[in-house]
């Protein structure tokens, strides 16, 4: 009888197994997973950085004499300058009227001299040719021309004083306004430009990063108002010296704004690119598990998954090239893999 109820309670211990392993089967069968199919792509391994984009060229112009003054047309718009106008070297963007400054400059008086001391070096030159005047008359004649030359000039530059003119291509961002005709003083701001086709970055950067980051390396920037454009720039220049409060050094990046996306005094998120391959097997950071053997992931064959350990190389914050583990074409768990074990019946879902 004892005999019997063992080999009854073996019977039933084995069917219960059985039913427990078939239940596991099944449980393995139901887990989902998202998959992905390597490719060969390329990685770039950065150092993600911010700071203040500012323009490479500002200037601000001022009145350099008093007047009344007059703000010129747009020759683009036929519209007076207005904030945000683009202009060009030497475009006239506002003009001081002053009569009496204008006479004191005697600019036709002092261009008509210079018209006679020419024609009369001319002619001291001719004579003295023929033995007709002495090399002291003819030099006379000479410092006569260039006086008079050096005194047109000084009246031209005087009568420059009452245009302002661009020195620089750039874009208007600061107009104060005057009332045409308006007297100014001396020293007033009269517009003030900026050229950011081409801009610059001041970034602090940790000191660790001293042996890796060199002037010439390629910079990536974005800003949210730009979400789907990525300017290009480059490190410049860089500090040797570590500021000991911060344990930080300073760089310089050029940023490539012919586009004009980028406006003066925007918050710039940049990354700097210190290493990158072309082709390589690229996945997902995310998906990457520490176990004490070491880094692995899940690859799915057959409607299996079995986990595998790989060895890893470039990374960035988002993505880690496999230098083995992994081949090209091979389908790797990107979604599920929490749940799973090496060997584990999956299915794939999209």
């Amino acid at each position: 009888m004892k005999k019997n109820l063992i080999l009854i309670g073996a019977v039933i211990f084995l069917a219960a197994a059985c039913r427990n392993q078939d239940q596991n089967l099944n449980a393995d069968v139901e887990i989902p997973v998202s998959v992905e199919e390597i490719k060969l792509k390329p990685i770039e391994e950065f150092i993600n950085t911010t700071g203040t984009a500012f323009p490479k060229g500002e200037i601000e112009l001022k009145s350099r004499i008093p007047g009344a003054y007059f703000l010129e047309k747009n020759p683009q718009t036929g519209k007076s300058w207005q904030l945000g106008d683009r202009v060009k070297t030497g475009s006239l963007i506002a003009r001081l009227e002053d009569e009496e400054y204008v006479n004191s400059v005697k600019m036709e008086t002092n261009q008509l001299n210079l018209e006679l001391m020419e024609s009369e070096l001319r002619k001291q030159e001719s004579l003295y040719e023929k033995g007709g005047v002495t090399l002291k008359e003819l030099k006379t004649a000479g410092i006569n021309y260039e006086n008079a030359r050096t005194t047109v000039v000084t009246s031209k530059l005087q009568l420059e004083k009452t245009r302002i003119t661009a020195p620089i291509d750039g874009v208007i961002v600061d107009l104060p306004y005057y009332t045409q005709g308006t007297q100014v003083e001396t020293g007033m701001t009269i517009v003030k430009l900026m050229d950011y086709r081409t801009m610059y970055m001041d970034v602090q950067l940790p000191e660790k990063y001293i042996s890796v980051i060199r002037p010439g390396q390629t910079v990536k920037m974005t800003n949210y108002t730009i979400p789907d454009d990525t300017l290009t720039g480059n490190v410049t220049q860089l500090s040797p010296a570590i500021n000991p409060d911060t344990r930080t050094f300073k760089g310089t990046v050029s940023i490539d704004n012919r586009d004009l996306l980028l406006r003066p005094g925007m918050f710039v998120k940049a990354d700097i690119i210190t290493n990158h391959k072309d082709s390589a097997i690229v996945i997902p950071k995310n998906i990457i598990l520490s176990r004490q053997k070491g880094k692995t992931v899940f690859v799915v064959d057959r409607g299996v998954a079995a986990e595998r350990i790989i060895e890893t190389g470039l990374e960035n914050i988002t993505e880690v090239e496999v230098l083995r583990g992994l081949a090209k074409n091979e389908r790797v768990v990107t979604g599920g893999f929490e749940t799973l074990g090496n060997r584990s019946k999956v299915k794939i879902i999209k």
